[in-house]
């Protein structure tokens, strides 16, 4: 694709998560203390539920709201579960799963080494969303990570 043809006609710009959660307020202060997150800003209403707010994680820009079960926005925690997974890279994985955790993650997989180059853990937080915290240590080819992928299945792990 030509340069020209970046950003006319509707090109995709940019790609952002928007979560619903219970206690918008409550979820933007956890994420500041598990993940780092610095709020951008938020829109609250006079009753002190927050129609939107945006925040970030590392150069990742997200949104939240509280539920508005008259519009359809439900948090995982309404609907029983999430099946969306989020991935936050890290300089040390073993240090920002242990973060999440002392913030109140559940630990869902411990850090460990997988077999596309990465050390890797998963989270749960409080508020119905599951994340994996990881740090690159090996520079894989998409063939290599194949092979690698070919041989859990080999060993039974998957």
């Amino acid at each position: 694709m030509s340069d020209d043809s970046k950003n006319k006609g509707g090109a995709v710009k940019l790609v952002s998560t928007y979560l619903t959660v219970k206690d918008a307020k409550k979820a933007l202060a956890f994420y500041g203390e598990a993940f780092g997150a610095r709020e951008v800003f938020r829109l609250e209403g006079p009753d002190g539920v927050i129609g939107h707010a945006e925040f970030m994680i590392g150069d990742t820009l997200l949104q939240i709201a509280d539920e508005y079960p008259d519009f359809g926005a439900l948090s995982p925690v309404t609907i029983g579960g999430c099946p969306v997974k989020f991935t936050v890279e890290v300089e040390d994985a073993q240090a920002a799963f242990d973060r999440a955790v002392a913030a109140g993650c559940q630990s869902m997989r411990g850090v460990e080494k997988q077999f596309y180059g990465y050390l890797s853990g998963l989270v749960a937080d409080p508020f119905g969303y599951s994340w994996f915290l990881q740090q690159k240590v090996e520079d894989l080819s998409a063939e290599e990570m194949q092979v690698r992928w070919k041989a859990v299945f080999e060993e039974g792990g998957a």
